[in-house]
């Protein structure tokens, strides 16, 4: 078991890899707890939650609807929860997002914390305070940073896990390769079978891995003022893909890899061999490099992301496999790569 912490200048979170589900009441600490998770998890792991009450969402995306957090705050209230109540997400990257929105807005703010039981919550979701719900469709537009008190990453949970599932957490797992770390992008070329058979000691050696990059960038940087932003590699072009085509977040965060790579070769700063090693090790995992979206319908979408400032949107290119840069690209530049030169 390895113990992260991520170090904030107000507080702490700490992320528990290796933790088991059935030892959550020891971090609760005799609070009156209460539990969101989905109908999937609800139905495997149900019989392990402490004894709490449960409200159990629709697994997807759309329950990171405004509906859903206002019945979930109604629900709390109707039980009495009162500002020293205590909030658990059990699920994956949906039940994370909306528990910690959940718990930022109920009463200004109550403690909560997170079982993450899919690979793309354990690696990435779960972690670092972000949390939102989408709006019309556009992701994460109505959001928060607050800080859960602890993420348990039981990756013995990752076994029941759809392989499509665990499959679409690996895309976080290589964008976070690429973002600090050639050696574990080599790993990764290297152990590519043992991880897809989901051997134990690779599991957790690649959720310990992502933790302790993510850990640090958001320590360094919590409200993505600067550092932060090299997170955002493959999701500007990936949350616009998953938009209009309704791909799984990892497939559509694969695709926005695979834009991301050739961009920066059209920029020079990434060399078409390392390019072809990055789509290569994507579509080992089983990840999509080639989008079969409209370029001109994706671009549409991705001129509403987050990250627009004017006429310029800042994009995460790669220099190189294990390191990034964020450049701010003009629109019309970045419209006529993706029709013309993607």
């Amino acid at each position: 078991m390895e113990k992260i912490q991520v170090k904030l200048k107000n507080r702490q979170s700490a992320v528990i890899v290796g933790e088991c589900l059935n030892n959550l009441d020891k971090y609760l600490n005799g609070r009156k707890n209460f539990i969101i998770t989905d109908k999937n998890v609800n139905e495997i792991y149900g019989e392990r939650f402490p004894d709490s009450p449960v409200y159990i969402v629709e697994p997807g995306e759309k329950s990171k609807d405004l509906g859903v957090v206002a019945d979930i705050c109604r629900w709390l209230l109707d039980l009495g929860a009162d500002r020293h109540a205590f909030i658990t997400g059990i699920g994956g990257g949906v039940v994370c997002d909306l528990t910690g929105f959940v718990a930022a807005v109920y009463l200004r703010g109550v403690n909560f914390g997170f079982v993450a039981t899919s690979l793309l919550a354990q690696v990435d979701a779960a972690i670092g305070g972000k949390n939102g719900v989408n709006l019309d469709g556009y992701k994460n537009i109505i959001g928060t940073f607050t800080q859960p008190e602890f993420v348990i990453c039981d990756v013995d949970m990752l076994i029941s896990l759809p392989e499509k599932e665990y499959v679409n957490g690996m895309a976080e797992v290589i964008k976070h390769a690429l973002i600090n770390d050639y050696g574990q992008f080599a790993h990764l070329e290297e152990f590519s079978i043992p991880i897809l058979a989901k051997e134990r000691n690779e599991m957790e050696f690649i959720v310990g891995h992502s933790a302790r990059i993510k850990a640090g960038i958001v320590g360094n940087d919590e409200l993505e003022q600067g550092e932060r932003r090299k997170l955002n590699l493959g999701h500007t072009w990936g949350h616009a893909v998953e938009k209009v085509t309704s791909l799984p977040h990892g497939e559509s965060v694969s695709l926005g890899l695979a834009f991301s790579a050739r961009l920066s070769v059209k920029k020079g700063i990434l060399k078409e061999e390392e390019k072809e090693r990055i789509l290569k090790l994507l579509a080992d995992f089983d990840l999509p490099v080639i989008n079969e979206a409209d370029p001109s319908t994706v671009f549409d979408a991705l001129v509403k992301d987050k990250k627009r400032e004017g006429g310029s949107i800042h994009f995460v290119l790669m220099n190189g496999i294990g390191n990034v840069v964020i450049e701010p690209i003009d629109i019309e530049e970045l419209k006529n790569f993706a029709l013309n030169g993607n």
